[in-house]
């Protein structure tokens, strides 16, 4: 089972110049994490200080898209890069 906590911390380790909003998104990033579970853990990893609180909903959002697999892009006809 993948976790969202230990890809966070690892990527944090690797990148101690990021901050816990960027290393947010590169966990979620094409792993297809539900909805839920991405909300739960944005409000446990990612600092207040990161983000204007305004600007939340559409920060989960744009996680809900990053998370979603390539596979799912290309179901509903949306162009993904190819992983290099």
């Amino acid at each position: 089972m993948k976790s969202l906590a230990r890809r966070f911390k690892n990527i944090t380790e690797k990148n101690p110049f990021w901050s816990s909003l960027a290393c947010f998104a590169e966990a979620v990033k094409r792993q297809g994490f539900r909805r839920d579970t991405i909300h739960r853990w944005f409000l446990k990893l990612v600092e207040k200080d990161d983000y204007e609180m305004g600007d939340k909903k559409d920060i989960l959002a744009h996680a809900e898209e990053l998370s979603k697999a390539v596979e799912d892009n290309k179901k509903q006809g949306q162009f993904c890069p190819p992983r290099s």
